[in-house]
C-alpha cells in the first residue's frame, strides 16, 4: 500500500465511483470534492501528491481552482480532466498551471499511466512539501518570505520567537534537534541547558497549529533528546 494521496474533484458520483474505486485498487489513498470550492478548501488544507481535476463543476469552475491553487503557491501536479475537448480549454489550463489533461471519455489505462507518470515526476508530499519558501504539512501552511501561517485556510498568529522556532523545525524537519541547539540557534543563547524556553515555545506552537495539541502530529518529542517536525 503506497502513502501518495490524490484529490478527485469531480461531480458526476459514477465516475467518482469508478474512478476512485480503481486507484485505491492500485494503492493509493483518495479523497473526493464534488464541486470546485470544495476542491480548493480542501487542496488548500491538507497535503496531496496529485490532484485530478475536472474543469466543468458547480460553484467553482476547474479552471478558477486550478489558477487559484497555483496563486496561493501549492505546487501539486494537476491532471485536468474536460468533456469538452476544445483545445483552448487545454490550452488554457497548462498555461495556469495545470501539469496534464485528459479528455472525456478517457480509457482507465490511460489515465492510470498518466498518474504513475505525475506522480514519478514529483516529490513525495506525504507530510511536508516545499515550493518557494512555502511549506505544506497537514492543514498547516507556512510562507516563510511573507513570514505567514495559515492553518485550515485561516491565519494563525505567532510571535517573533514562535516563528523563528517554526522556521529553524521546517528547515530540519526529519532531524531531532536538541534543546540546546534551539537555544543557541533560534535564542542565541550559549552554554545554558536548564532553561525551560524551548518546551514553553513548543507548547504554544502546539497549541496553535496541532490539532490535539496533547497529541501532536507534527512537532513531536523525542524523549531524552529534543524535537523534531515529522516528515
Amino acid at each position: 500500500m503506497t502513502d501518495r494521496r490524490i484529490l478527485l474533484v469531480e461531480d458526476e458520483p459514477g465516475l467518482v465511483m469508478t474512478l476512485g474505486d480503481r486507484l485505491r485498487s492500485e494503492g493509493y489513498q483518495v479523497e473526493s470534492a464534488a464541486d470546485g470550492q470544495s476542491g480548493l478548501d480542501q487542496a488548500s488544507a491538507s497535503t496531496f501528491d496529485l490532484i485530478i481535476l475536472d474543469i466543468m463543476l458547480p460553484r467553482k469552475n476547474g479552471l478558477d481552482v486550478c489558477r487559484d491553487l497555483r496563486q496561493r503557491g501549492i505546487a501539486t501536479p494537476i491532471l485536468m480532466l474536460t468533456a469538452r475537448g476544445q483545445t483552448v480549454d487545454k490550452v488554457v489550463g497548462l498555461k495556469i498551471g495545470a501539469d496534464d489533461y485528459l479528455t472525456k471519455p478517457f480509457e482507465m489505462m490511460e489515465l492510470l499511466a498518466r498518474v504513475e507518470v505525475l506522480l514519478r515526476r514529483a516529490p513525495h508530499h506525504s507530510s511536508a512539501a516545499v515550493s518557494g519558501g512555502v511549506y505544506q504539512f497537514g492543514s498547516i501552511r507556512v510562507d516563510l518570505r511573507r513570514t505567514e501561517v495559515q492553518r485550515h485556510g485561516k491565519p494563525v498568529a505567532l510571535s517573533a520567537k514562535e516563528f523563528q522556532l517554526l522556521r529553524y523545525l521546517l528547515e530540519h524537519r526529519g532531524t531531532t534537534v536538541s534543546r540546546e541547539t534551539l537555544l543557541s540557534e533560534v535564542w542565541g543563547y550559549g552554554g545554558v541547558t536548564s532553561s525551560r524556553t524551548v518546551d514553553v515555545h513548543v507548547a504554544w506552537l502546539r497549541q496553535k497549529l496541532e490539532e490535539d495539541s496533547h497529541q501532536p502530529q507534527w512537532i513531536l518529542t523525542v524523549h531524552g533528546l529534543g524535537y523534531k517536525l515529522s516528515g
